[in-house]
């Protein structure tokens, strides 16, 4: 990958625009979805000839202290008490949400997501698990893929292995940056050597999935001190790194309202860390997967993504293309069938609803047929698979040339670029092209398609590059 070219691409492409966990995105979902309509899909899922897997979410908000860059939906608190009194209410959602779904429904992935999960002791993590345990159906156990998100500053050794034993085998540890004066920025201090110790314990006892993350843009940065913590996460060589975008929305998040807008990298040094972030990685070993994913050869979100079975969802990608979602928790998520719904955003809320035996559901959407197409389309894009025009036009019963001749129009520019390798049949991003993915996608979503994109609608989102 030629750091000219990149560089120069960078700037011409840089704007705002959605990261496409999902099509529609969640910006489109609305409250007129009734708990009926979820039902509904649910029903129209179990009814498949061949089964789909499921894939749990579990929402647990709460942190210890606040992290000035974090767009989450978060809890502060020291109060563990809190932690008891949301497993109990978590038990209700997962015993109503089990209810719906069909004994064949086996679930081959849990993923616990935050906020902090682990603001809940191994005890409280167990319960839950046992609790999905009781009201689901759980896939063979070398199938089934539990992964935690880690915050290193709560997390022991011993906790590690206790995490372990309960069956988790994929572990992201929220890095964000090395550098001390950055970390105090955003306050979120923390030690690379117990990180380095936890690792070292993961892979003692064959744990082959570990991931870190990082985010680029905070405050204080530079592209030397980022090149620094690279080299320094490099040396460890996790098995998957996430390289996020700081989007700096203070008027959205009032968390970020505490950054020093002054202090932040210039959109030149943003970029720059960019670049050289792909490069080094590249160097070091790791394939692009897209986006701000990258991956060891031999992870299994590489040799998904070479045998098609990759997925874009909102934890970002994933193994299981073919799962429906469901998300447990305070503002988790759903994807069942065509259709996504969304939990209540605050606790109260979600608490009261299901004080009352009702799905906390907030809002949602079901896809119309061009939201369907859509987002098969886009999905592949983001999982850089080859559209074939004509598979892909006689899966969803469509002339792909016309029903995209807009789109295709859009793409001209993009492939001049060499984003995208084109012929008479089909077309597949480049190499190159992984890196601007959200900009190819938008060129297909219907949603941004109005006189407003520049401006109102595009500016919610944070910035592709």
């Amino acid at each position: 990958m030629d750091a000219q070219q990149l560089s120069a691409l960078l700037v011409r492409y840089e704007g705002h625009g959605p990261r496409y966990t999902s099509y529609p995105t969640a910006l489109h979902f609305n409250e007129n979805f009734r708990i009926e309509d979820y039902q509904e899909q649910v029903a129209l899922s179990n009814q498949l000839l061949v089964p789909r897997p499921l894939s749990l979410y579990i929402h647990v908000p709460f942190c210890a202290s606040l992290c000035y860059y974090c767009g989450c939906n978060k809890v502060v608190t020291r109060n563990q008490n809190r932690a008891a009194e949301y497993v109990e209410i978590l038990s209700r959602e997962i015993a109503l949400r089990a209810q719906s779904f069909a004994d064949d429904r086996l679930i081959q992935q849990i993923h616990f997501g935050g906020g902090t999960p682990t603001f809940l002791s191994i005890a409280q993590i167990q319960e839950v698990l046992e609790l999905i345990a009781q009201s689901f159906h759980l896939g063979l156990p070398h199938n089934l893929e539990m992964g935690i998100e880690i915050d290193p500053r709560s997390v022991s050794v011993e906790d590690m292995e206790r995490l372990i034993e309960l069956g988790f085998n994929r572990f992201s540890f929220g890095i964000q940056d090395l550098n001390p004066e950055v970390q105090k920025a955003v306050n979120r201090e923390q030690c690379f050597d117990k990180i380095k110790a936890l690792v070292k314990r993961a892979r003692e006892l064959q744990i082959k999935s570990i991931s870190f993350d990082l985010i680029y843009g905070l405050p204080l940065q530079t592209p030397d001190s980022f090149h620094r913590t690279l080299q320094e996460i490099i040396e460890v060589k996790p098995d998957r790194l996430a390289l996020y975008n700081y989007a700096h929305m203070p008027d959205r998040m009032p968390s970020q309202r505490l950054i020093k807008a002054e202090e932040l990298p210039s959109s030149v040094d943003k970029l720059t860390i960019l670049s050289d972030s792909i490069i080094s990685l590249s160097k070091a070993g790791y394939e692009y997967i897209g986006m701000d994913h990258f991956a060891l050869p031999d992870d299994s979100l590489a040799k998904a993504q070479r045998d098609g079975s990759l997925q874009r969802n909102f934890q970002g990608y994933s193994t299981n293309a073919e799962a429906d979602l469901i998300g447990l928790g305070v503002s988790s998520i759903s994807r069942i069938n065509e259709s996504y719904s969304q939990n209540a955003t605050d606790l109260a809320t979600y608490t009261k609803l299901l004080d009352k035996e009702v799905l906390p559901i907030a809002k949602g959407l079901v896809m119309s047929r061009d939201d369907v197409v859509r987002a098969d389309l886009i999905q592949r894009l983001m999982c850089g698979e080859r559209i074939e025009y004509a598979a892909f036009g006689a899966e969803h019963d469509l002339v792909f040339e016309q029903y995209f001749e807009h789109e295709l129009a859009q793409l001209e520019r993009i492939k001049h670029d060499g984003l995208l390798a084109a012929d008479e049949v089909g077309f597949q991003v480049t190499e190159l092209g992984r890196v601007f993915l959200r900009n190819i996608a938008m060129c297909f979503d219907h949603y941004l398609r109005s006189p407003s994109r520049d401006n109102e609608k595009t500016l919610r989102y944070s910035k592709t590059i």
